[in-house]
């Protein structure tokens, strides 16, 4: 919900939405209506062994096992004009590292 006065977002308190730059009020009307607030990224993290079997397979050698397939993931570390990069783990032995 946005402020109409000076268009900035509404806070719930109460039965209310509160303008916290410039103090306007307004009631709920819908009981609805939900609010979240994220500060932290959101990070996946897949510990359960069975559920690796979704990630794709490629043909690279394990540093820790010498094993020849492993998952890959792709992840944007920095700014989006840095290139992505791959991490694998291991389908034996389940070792993971970073590609490069």
């Amino acid at each position: 919900m946005f402020c109409p006065k000076c268009k900035s977002l509404m806070y719930p308190e109460g039965d209310y939405f509160i303008c916290r730059k410039c103090g306007y009020k307004m009631e709920k009307k819908g009981k609805n209506i939900v609010v979240t607030k994220q500060k932290k990224k959101e990070i996946t993290i897949i510990e359960d062994a069975d559920k690796l079997n979704v990630l794709p397979k490629t043909k690279v050698v394990c540093p820790k096992c010498g094993n020849n397939e492993a998952y890959w993931v792709l992840r944007q570390m920095r700014g989006s004009d840095e290139p992505e990069s791959r991490f694998y783990t291991c389908t034996k032995c389940g070792y993971k590292w970073r590609e490069g």
